[in-house]
Formats: C-alpha cells, sequence, structure tokens
C-alpha cells in the first residue's frame, strides 16, 4: 500500500477562511476535507466553489449530527446540498470536489451516479462516536459494493485494546484502499500510526479551528510532520511513547523525536494515553513498543508489571521508564538523575547539604525527588494532603512530615529554603493562583526562598508567580523533563542524545 495522505479537515465558517488556511498548510497537506456542515448557510450553498480555488484534491462532507458534525437540517436538505455542490461538473476535473464522503446508509441513486460519472471518488463511512467498531475488515467488504468506494471507519475507543485491535486488523488489509481511525485520546497512535493499517490517508485539522475537532483526536499538520515525522513511518520504525492519564499535554514527543531525527534514527516516540497502565502495556506489547516514559499516575502501579528493576527504582519506590528486551519490561527511574542536574543548575553556588526543604506532595515524582535530596544532605519535610502517604515515605529516609493544609503554614515556613512542588497541581493553569491551582495557596512568600516547580506547563505556574512577584528565585520543571529524558534516550537506543 502507498504512505498515506495527510487530509486536513476545513471547519471554517466562510469559503474565504478556509482558503487562507488551504495556503497556510499547503506544503504539509496532500488534500483537504470541506466540512460543509461548519459553513455558514448562505456560505453552503456555494460550496461547489471551492475546489476551484484552491490546487489540492478536495474532499465534500456534510456531516450530520448524530455522526459528530454540525448538520442538522434533516436528509431532503442534506440531499439537496450534495446534489448542488456536485451539479454542473467541469471538463478540468481538479475543478471538481475529487471525493464525496457518505455514510453507509446514504444511498441516493441519483447522486451516486453522478458523483461517479464525473470521477468523483465515494467514500462510504461508518462512524461510531460512543462505542468501538471490532469487525473492522468485515465492516469494510459491505461497504465496498461496487469496488470503486472506499470505505471509512472512524470510532471512539473505550480502551487502547480497542485501538490494538484496529491496528491489526488493518495490518491485514491491502487489497484496497480504506480509511480508519480510533479518535478521542486514546485512539492518538492510529493517526500517527497510519501506515500500520494501511489507511489511505490521515485526518488532521488548522491550529486556528483545531478546538472543532480537538474532542474526536485532531492535531495540527505541522506537529503530525515536524514532530511526528508522519511521511518517514513505516512498518519498519521503532516505536517509542510515553503513558499516563490524562496525559492533556507533553514536551517529550518533541525532545525525543528530535534526537532520532538528529540520529537519522527510523523511530517515533508517541503518546499512549489510558488511565490502567495493565492497557497501555498490553498495547505496546501486541504493537511492538520498545520503550516508554510513564508519568503521572502510573509511575507506582507500573512496578507490578515489570520483570526486572534497577536499583534506583528499587530503593526509590517508583519507575518512570521501561525497556522492552527479551519479551520482558525493565524498569528505571531517570526523575531521580533528571532533577538533580536540573536543581543543582538551579541552586548555583547555593549548597543545601544541612538546609531545610519543603517537599509538596509524596506520589511518584516526590519519592525520586526525596531520594535525591537524601543523597544531597539535605533536611526534608514532606508535605501531602493523606497524612499517611506522606508518613511512610519521610519514615523511610528519616525525615518530618506534615499534612498539607493552612495549618502546616508554621511548618512549611521552617524548611523554606528550598521549597519543591511535585504534584499535578497547577499544571495547564493560567489563572490566578487560587486552592484549585496552587497547593500551598495558603503560604505567604517573604521573598527569601527557593521555588522548584517540577511542572513545565504552563512554564509559570500560579504558585510560580505569586512566588516571583514576591522576589522568590522559581524555577519551572522543564530542565528536569529534558534531562531526565536524555537519560531515557540513552536506556532507549544505547546512543547518548547530547551528541545531537
Amino acid at each position: 500500500m502507498n504512505q498515506p495522505l495527510v487530509c486536513m479537515t476545513l471547519t471554517g465558517k466562510t469559503l474565504e477562511e478556509n482558503l487562507r488556511l488551504v495556503k497556510k498548510y499547503e506544503k504539509y497537506i496532500d488534500l483537504v476535507e470541506l466540512r460543509v456542515d461548519h459553513l455558514n448557510e448562505d456560505e453552503q450553498l456555494s460550496a461547489r466553489r471551492f475546489p476551484a480555488m484552491i490546487y489540492q484534491p478536495c474532499i465534500l462532507t456534510i456531516r450530520r449530527d448524530i455522526d459528530g458534525g454540525q448538520f442538522t437540517g434533516g436528509d431532503f436538505a442534506r440531499t439537496n446540498l450534495f446534489a448542488r455542490a456536485l451539479a454542473f461538473a467541469n471538463p478540468d476535473k481538479s475543478k471538481n470536489f475529487a471525493f464525496v464522503d457518505f455514510e453507509e446508509d446514504f444511498h441516493i441513486p441519483s447522486i451516486q451516479d453522478a458523483a461517479m460519472a464525473f470521477g468523483v471518488r465515494i467514500i462510504r463511512s461508518c462512524h461510531n462516536m460512543t462505542e468501538p467498531i471490532l469487525n473492522i475488515r468485515e465492516r469494510c467488504d459491505i461497504m465496498r459494493k461496487t469496488g470503486y468506494e472506499i470505505p471509512k471507519i472512524a470510532f471512539m475507543p473505550h480502551s487502547l485494546s480497542d485501538v490494538l485491535n484496529l491496528l491489526r486488523e488493518g495490518e491485514a488489509m491491502t487489497q484496497y484502499e480504506h480509511i480508519l481511525c480510533a479518535m478521542g485520546p486514546e485512539g492518538f497512535p492510529s493517526r500517527v500510526l497510519a501506515s500500520r493499517t494501511n489507511s489511505f490517508l490521515t485526518y488532521v485539522s488548522p491550529e486556528e479551528v483545531i478546538e472543532n475537532t480537538k474532542a474526536i483526536g485532531h492535531i495540527d499538520p505541522i506537529t503530525l510532520n515536524d514532530m511526528y515525522h508522519f511521511k518517514s513511518i513505516n512498518q519498519d520504525t521503532t516505536l517509542y511513547g510515553i503513558t499516563g492519564w490524562p496525559l492533556v499535554k507533553t514536551s517529550s514527543p518533541e525532545i525525543h523525536n528530535k534526537g532520532y531525527a538528529a540520529k537519522k534514527m527510523n523511530a517515533v516516540y508517541i503518546p499512549f494515553r489510558s488511565p490502567l497502565i495493565s492497557d497501555t502495556l498490553s498495547f505496546c506489547e501486541g504493537i511492538g513498543v520498545k520503550g516508554l516514559s510513564v508519568t503521572i499516575p502510573h509511575k507506582e502501579s507500573v512496578m507490578y508489571y515489570l520483570h526486572e528493576q534497577s536499583p534506583e527504582v528499587a530503593q526509590i519506590g517508583a519507575c518512570n521508564t521501561i525497556v522492552r528486551k527479551n519479551n520482558k519490561w525493565l524498569g528505571y527511574n531517570t526523575d531521580a538523575p533528571g532533577f538533580r542536574r536540573a536543581l543543582e543548575e538551579f541552586l548555583g553556588p547555593v549548597k543545601i547539604k544541612h538546609k531545610k526543604v519543603a517537599v509538596i506532595g509524596a506520589g511518584g515524582a516526590a519519592k525520586a525527588i526525596v531520594y535525591v535530596l537524601k543523597q544531597m544532605g539535605a533536611r526534608v519535610c514532606i508535605f501531602n494532603r493523606t497524612i499517611e502517604t506522606a508518613a511512610q515515605l519521610a519514615e523511610k529516609y528519616g525525615f518530618n512530615y506534615c499534612q498539607l493544609d493552612p495549618h502546616c503554614i508554621a511548618k512549611l515556613d521552617e524548611y523554606s529554603n528550598l521549597i519543591v512542588q511535585t504534584t499535578s497541581v497547577g499544571m495547564n493553569s493560567t489563572g490566578p493562583s487560587n486552592a484549585e491551582n496552587d497547593p500551598i495557596h495558603f503560604y505567604d512568600f517573604r521573598g527569601n526562598e527557593l521555588l522548584f516547580d517540577i511542572i513545565y506547563e504552563p512554564s509559570t505556574t500560579p504558585v510560580m508567580k505569586r512566588a516571583a512577584i514576591a522576589g522568590c528565585r522559581v524555577c519551572n520543571g522543564y530542565k528536569m523533563l529534558e534531562y531526565q529524558a536524555y537519560e531515557q534516550f540513552k536506556l532507549f537506543t544505547g546512543q547518548d542524545y547530547e551528541t545531537v
């Protein structure tokens, strides 16, 4: 099968808006899909003009609301729009729609005959916005009635096992062109790995209107091409990735994929999102993933599935890196060396030996950080909402602990030479500080504290902003992310990232 094409879905309100988007992204895409259901009502009547306005082949789609679209006007009105958009075919086929997307239950012989007569290929689609579709090959065979149609299946998976089934079935489908896609956050790998399913195309959306398709898992064409190197992925590409939940944003793919490109490796690093680490591991074993970064909330639960673990993992009690060798998962912790290097850069000449350090949180990241602080000779107090968890971690190293609430202000002030924030509170939050986005919102900074927040998205969290305003020196977690990723890269590939 040929390399999948990149199809940009156009959901602008006007033809002119969509034209501007095509011109902006034209070097990243192979064809476009005009979503007439997103156009203003008066613009819908002029959809026929659009193919002649651009140079790329164009799919005509008028998606019903029951299939995840915006069209609510009824079958008669939609049929008329299809007829109007396909009528008056131009002798120059490049000025006509190259494809039209009809659902599997939409059969209007006159329109179908007109499309075929004008050389417009029919995509026969099946969408399920709430449930997985398992009998993929069978459904595609049924939809492909004439041999002229391209069957398309898109569904919302319940787990990565549903995505694995799609990848396995698609891998064996080499007899005819088809389009396969799992939607939503868990379905994301099916878009990047479209070559594994022999899919005719994969869908993207312009950054400007991506909110219209974000829920079903679209990314922008620049990210697909420049970060994931989509056009280079094939059956021989080595797979790596990151798992966590909800894993809304992560910079790890950018770091790792940059390294593979620089080293000229046929490899790609992809997010595999799942609330269950067992689901992720089964999926990764099924598609041959060689290494995984492990993030919130799986750093501790993944340890139950390891065949071997490094001494650091055993001591820390958390694992953020696993490597697949000889059908076994080997576990490592690169958070610890990544944090130490980033912290030492942040501290500069300041030494924290015998200094009092507050660690906010007691999860997987905190375990690695407390391990490092013990090595560096700091005196630590662990603050956590669940006091029992804080006590368990603190007692392992002979440290102090305290419940994280407004009553801990005096203790937090005592241990405030350096404050290390290890929780996910504040992630993806840019608003003013409050109890929801600032784990120590009740603490008033004096201005002489050092604050290290392991969050890197946003680059300045609400607690960092408060501390900086008070005069504190602050640092986010991006350097820690970078340095632990370099360690992972070496474990995955055997090569040093920093020679990139």
